[in-house]
């Protein structure tokens, strides 16, 4: 009997236990928690702007894989327009237009690949929220081609009817405000189908309404759609509202392809053009009128360099209160770099405004990229004049938005003004990141521009990640008792020989990373044999990981043969015992342990002497199938992670679930909770407790998200909410050592975005 209620009564301390998990779960799954960006501003590409014709000061940016932005005058900065959305296909916007009779009104065509399922987007608030209709043409965002348009257009006479010009599937459209799309039967081209090898094509490039055709209310009569794939017409046009097309002969060579195109009030179109449609591998280029009355054209191409860098011509604005203003982009013109060229005069003369440009970029001084200046800028696709302010041209490049007040002032000879336009607009790929437990808040590895450190989430670092600039930065390490001691490993910067990239691959800092210095090439110590060649390898990136011991004085770096230096990488030695291609990571308390894991082998290796040597340990409870978890790729988040301030403490994120061991690898413990996690970091200790909390990159019931745990894994919570998806495009994770439940997220095209308890 005695045993009985001894039963009994565990059996319902266990329910009860049980109940008041699911009890501190819920209470805890409410807690919101608040999102914001860390600002940096910008830094990727934004292929188009466009400004609503009807409204002051309102416009709508696109960009290749951080969704659509809108511009809020009375804010006074952008606003992010898809950050609730769970697709990340929808996150490259292939086109995006204002409506020109509804203010309220916006149109986009998302999908960043043409394996991502295509969608129109409409919305009649502004793109606070989306309609969306899937449709069975392919997008192509993020893929070559990206800068040529607008191919969405709205028939400024009757909104409801909607043009597309599509990269793959002709010319479609739309007589239902964009609810649902049919193919124009009637359009000469049919489009090239679907590509099946790694190029794209272009496309139709654009579609031009002439508004002079219509009344309001009834379709317009005259439209024009400019042709990207090769072809025999770089132009169709129609004057029956879509049912008839002809091409419009002369004009741009056959081999170039229409890129841009705008009609002034005049009735003359005008066309930019390019041979390659870009960003990148554009070789030629011109600019044409065509006088839309009698169909004549004139070639009004500003000069180019007599050199192979001269590039072609992409961008293109028009003023509308003073018919012959044009303004048109240079693009892939390297030397002498990129311009805007303006002419007063119908395109008959051109001044460069290039040269006599002044940039003010303390509002984000990364653009400085190491140098005593920023450059003018590069990839110019997006190029758009204020209708309501013809003084106000903004262009877009590589890496932000510029605007100017004063381009007039390039009329009388004097300097034109630019700034960047890019409050609220952080459209970047994030590769890493790490809060270290002192020093600045952030540490990030950004793709393109290689890194920060963050001491004020709230406006752009000064502290690029500089001497050397790498391209991208892909991991980052410190010291976990001395954590001023920085290391970071990367992909070199093109611009070699330039100042500030010297071809260096990693770095070190003694500062928490707020200062750098290029590391000593790998080469062996005096009278050894040459171990390994300058730039070390560890794939044919060239990107060694490197980590950095507890006490800051031995980098470790994985090199096909795995070394290890205590001169700052002045001089290298190989880790005696460890087999070839394995990544070594520190214990974060004690400086002479080092563990690395044979993937291949489920071999378990422990250094104890600062990664001199390491010797096989015996190891129970990790996974049969490990092999399926090495990093094939360098951005991947690596699956071993030792524990801050805990010696010995080790966590392994696999396939198979998430295991933690105590006895530095000796025992595995798996930690069975309800979250299938592919990340994981180490956040403050909740109160009262010395073990961190966890936070992790995971999926549960189909949704992936951010969690947290404050016991060690066994129970999740997810702090992101319906609101805060950002395309599920995570890439990286980092909580906060110095605030409980601050947690940092890296995403694919919007930024770093950190969420807190609100």
């Amino acid at each position: 009997m005695t045993a009985e209620i001894t039963r009994r009564a565990a059996a319902t301390l266990t329910l009860a236990l049980g109940a008041l998990t699911t009890a501190r779960a819920a209470r805890a799954e409410a807690t919101p928690y608040s999102w914001r960006s860390v600002a940096v501003g910008a830094g990727g590409f934004i292929p188009g702007i466009v400004f609503s014709p009807v409204e002051r000061g309102l416009a709508y940016a696109r960009s290749d894989m951080g969704g659509a932005y809108r511009f809020d005058a009375e804010q006074n900065q952008w606003r992010p327009l898809q950050d609730a959305s769970p697709r990340s296909s929808d996150f490259g916007v292939e086109s995006i237009a204002a409506d020109p009779v509804d203010a309220d009104v916006v149109h986009a065509a998302v999908g960043v690949h043409r394996d991502d399922p295509g969608a129109m987007l409409r919305s009649s608030d502004r793109g606070e929220t989306w309609t969306r209709t899937e449709v069975p043409f392919r997008m192509g965002g993020n893929e070559d081609g990206r800068g040529l348009g607008e191919r969405l257009a709205i028939d400024p006479n009757d909104n409801r009817i909607l043009y597309f010009g599509s990269r793959h599937d002709g010319l479609q459209r739309s007589t239902d405000g964009g609810v649902s799309w049919t193919k124009v039967a009637s359009f000469p081209l049919k489009g090239l189908g679907t590509p099946t090898g790694r190029g794209t094509h272009g496309g139709l490039s654009f579609v031009v309404f002439d508004p002079r055709s219509g009344v309001r209310g009834q379709a317009s009569q005259t439209l024009f759609v400019g042709v990207a794939d090769p072809h025999d017409h770089a132009l169709y046009r129609s004057d029956d509202a879509g049912r008839t097309w002809r091409p419009v002969t002369g004009g741009p060579r056959s081999e170039l392809s229409a890129a841009k195109a705008e009609l002034d009030p005049r009735g003359r179109l005008y066309v930019t053009c390019t041979l390659g449609i870009g960003p990148n591998g554009i070789t030629d280029g011109a600019v044409w009128r065509l006088d839309t009355r009698t169909d004549h054209w004139t070639d009004i191409s500003p000069p180019r360099p007599d050199n192979d860098r001269a590039g072609g011509f992409m961008g293109l604005a028009l003023d509308r209160t003073r018919p012959g203003v044009i303004m048109v982009s240079s693009m892939n013109r390297w030397a002498p770099g990129d311009t805007i060229w303006r002419s007063t005069d119908d395109g008959r003369s051109w001044t460069s405004l290039r040269e006599g440009s002044r940039r003010d970029v303390r509002a984000t001084p990364y653009l400085y990229w190491g140098n005593d200046a920023p450059e003018f800028g590069w990839w110019i696709a997006a190029l758009a004049l204020d209708p309501f302010d013809p003084d106000r041209l903004i262009y877009a490049t590589g890496a932000t938005v510029y605007q100017t007040q004063n381009l007039s002032a390039a009329d009388a000879n004097r300097p034109t003004d630019w700034t960047p336009w890019v409050d609220g607009i952080e459209q970047t790929a994030v590769i890493t990141l790490t809060s270290p437990p002192e020093g600045p808040r952030l540490l990030t590895g950004f793709g393109d521009i290689s890194g920060f450190a963050h001491e004020d989430l709230t406006r752009s670092p000064d502290l690029q990640f500089t001497t050397p600039v790498f391209a991208n930065t892909n991991q980052i390490d410190y010291a976990g008792a001395a954590p001023a001691i920085v290391v970071r490993s990367g992909t070199p910067h093109e611009g070699v020989g330039s100042e500030g990239h010297d071809g260096s691959t990693l770095a070190w800092s003694d500062d928490g990373g707020r200062r750098w210095k290029p590391l000593g090439r790998p080469r062996p110590a005096s009278g050894e044999t040459p171990i390994i060649a300058d730039n070390p390898r560890m794939d044919l990136y060239r990107d060694a990981p490197i980590t950095v011991s507890a006490d800051g004085a031995t980098f470790v770096l994985a090199t096909p043969q795995v070394v290890w230096s205590r001169d700052r990488g002045l001089s290298w030695k190989p880790c005696v015992g460890l087999p070839p291609l394995l990544r070594p990571v520190a214990d974060r308390r004690d400086a002479q342990l080092f563990y690395a894991f044979d993937f291949r082998t489920g071999q378990w290796f422990v250094s104890v002497d600062g990664a001199e040597s390491f010797a096989r340990v015996p190891s129970r409870g990790l996974p049969a199938a490990s092999a399926a978890d090495r990093p094939t790729w360098r951005e991947q988040a690596f699956p071993l992670k030792a524990t801050p301030s805990h010696d010995g403490d080790l966590w392994y994120v696999s396939r198979a679930g998430l295991y933690n061991s105590r006895d530095g690898g000796q025992t595995f413990e798996r930690v069975d909770g309800d979250l299938a996690i592919e990340m994981l970091d180490f956040g403050m200790a909740p109160s009262g407790q010395t073990y961190p909390a966890l936070f992790a990159i995971g999926t549960r019931d189909a949704v992936r998200g951010v969690f947290r745990s404050d016991d060690r894994g066994r129970t999740w919570i997810r702090v992101n909410d319906d609101r805060h998806e950002y395309g599920r495009r995570y890439r990286a994770i980092a909580g906060d050592p110095r605030q409980f439940g601050r947690v940092y997220v890296a995403t694919d095209g919007r930024g770093v975005v950190y969420g807190e308890p609100a």
